[in-house]
């Protein structure tokens, strides 16, 4: 089975929990990207992996269009009922891939996708496709976690991400994602850092993880090395693990 199936498996059946997921729901990451963005009400703006629908439909109502786009689609679903109940007629729903965009060539004024590339097994060929169907002078909006630059907290954080949901395919450094971007041709205009806190129980739990799988990842956290429960902020109280610091880069990169 590929990434793509897993991904497909994965959230078709945690649909509801990501519309609820606090984490996606509330983030001050989303109030960042739409302080980030510039607008005028008549853009058309595609919304990547929309996955519970949280950013289509905190732009809905400053764009004229919104696609929320997804490769799963029970969650588009979830997505569309959540979206509409919130008020937002100017969205529509289409199922595909973010690494081959079923748009023509400079479709769109802006393109978000947050927290999501993570899942993404060619993320070079997602960002030429952003490239492609965004206008010149066009915004790409991205937001998604990442992980430190010592190779050893790298391979603790995807480790610990892909052990709680196989759909995970790699969380990239800050200095790997500003180079795969400008090498595509934009120009990143602005980006900022974000904290994340992760109470363990509802993040394995998002994920459907299985008893027994959650507390061997458990095990494996609490047996991390003290240098990485300092720079993992890891909480631990009467031997649980309680919660963990991760962080996300949220980024506005141009097409030039």
């Amino acid at each position: 089975m590929d990434i793509k199936k897993d991904v497909q498996q994965q959230f078709g059946k945690s649909a509801d929990s990501y519309v609820s997921s606090s984490i996606h729901k509330k983030g001050k990451d989303l109030q960042k990207l739409l302080e980030m963005v510039s607008f005028n009400g008549k853009e058309e703006l595609l919304d990547i992996a929309t996955g519970g629908g949280h950013t289509a439909n905190a732009f809905a109502s400053f764009v004229k269009k919104v696609i929320a786009f997804d490769l799963t689609p029970e969650m588009l679903k979830a997505a569309e009922k959540f979206i509409k109940e919130n008020g937002n007629q100017n969205v529509n729903f289409i199922v595909g891939d973010a690494e081959n965009l079923p748009f023509s060539d400079e479709s769109f004024d802006i393109v978000t996708c947050r927290i999501a590339p993570h899942h993404f097994p060619n993320v070079n060929r997602f960002i030429e496709e952003v490239y492609r169907v965004l206008k010149p002078n066009g915004q790409f909006l991205l937001d998604d976690n990442v992980t430190p630059e010592e190779e050893e907290f790298d391979r603790f954080y995807n480790t610990i991400e892909k052990w709680r949901d196989f759909s995970h395919f790699r969380a990239w450094k800050k200095t790997e994602w500003l180079r795969m971007i400008e090498l595509s041709g934009f120009e990143i205009a602005e980006w900022h850092r974000f904290e994340k806190t992760f109470l363990f129980e509802p993040w394995c739990n998002r994920m459907n993880l299985a008893l027994a799988e959650k507390e061997k990842l458990e095990h494996y956290i609490l047996n991390a090395s003290p240098k990485i429960k300092q720079k993992f902020r890891i909480v631990i109280e009467k031997d649980q693990v309680i919660s963990f610091q991760g962080e996300a880069i949220v980024l506005k990169a141009i097409k030039k």
